[in-house]
């Protein structure tokens, strides 16, 4: 299964999750879809101004999460 979102979130934002205050994100896709997932598989696209971009979250049969990347990855 295949889920596609926007994210927006900002360095300071970013923090409540490294943290550890808040350990899921929820995102609307693009279908109108709601899906969460864990915060640290946002770790490696954090940059110093937050995390902008289209993600596709990929899940197997029964949703469980199988990869995340990001689909606007500037060159």
């Amino acid at each position: 299964m295949r889920f596609v979102f926007w994210l927006r979130i900002s360095p300071e934002r970013y923090l409540d999750y490294y943290r550890g205050v808040v350990s899921v994100v929820h995102a609307r896709c693009i279908d109108g879809t709601t899906v969460q997932f864990p915060a640290s598989q946002l770790r490696r696209f954090i940059r110093p101004e937050g995390i902008h971009g289209l993600f596709e979250l990929q899940c197997d049969a029964q949703h469980k999460f199988v990869g995340l990347r990001r689909l606007d990855e500037p060159t």
